[in-house]
């Protein structure tokens, strides 16, 4: 007997599709499983997180700025990782930049950043770029190509 074939005994489980408050033969009639009396055994009862009219813990917690629903999470990559990790004339992609670990999640795009000294040729496939980073990859005969 291992956890992996434990199983609940024979009949002690019931689904919870049956007809509530249908007469005592129906095995749940007269308080239909709410109990005796009570808020909850009452039409009405309270929503999911009222707390008997003290001030609940949504409005107790002090809440600031907002989260803007339109924003992108854009990861950004510096010339100078590009220079380090890629040989003359390679071609960067998203994937080519998860391959060699420079990022982990692309998330919403990529974008590369000016930063850093540029030596070699690369065509670079990504979401977007800064100015500077575009002029550095260009100058030196590469490609910058928006996907």
């Amino acid at each position: 007997m291992d956890l992996s074939n434990l199983k609940p005994a024979a009949g002690s489980k019931h689904s919870n599709n049956f007809r509530r408050g249908r007469g005592h033969g129906s095995g749940n009639g007269k308080t239909a499983g709410k109990g005796h009396k009570g808020q909850k055994a009452r039409s009405g009862a309270p929503r999911p997180g009222f707390e008997g009219g003290q001030m609940p813990l949504y409005r107790r917690i002090p809440k600031r700025g907002f989260t803007n629903r339109n924003s992108k999470d854009i990861v950004t990559v510096n010339l100078e990782v590009l220079e380090n990790k890629f040989e003359d004339n390679a071609v960067v992609t998203i994937e080519a930049l998860l391959e060699q670990g420079i990022i982990k999640k692309p998330r919403d795009g990529v974008k590369i950043l000016g930063r850093g000294e540029l030596t070699k040729k690369l065509t670079v496939q990504v979401n977007a770029f800064s100015e500077g980073a575009k002029e550095k990859i260009e100058a030196l005969g590469g490609k910058a190509e928006v996907i």
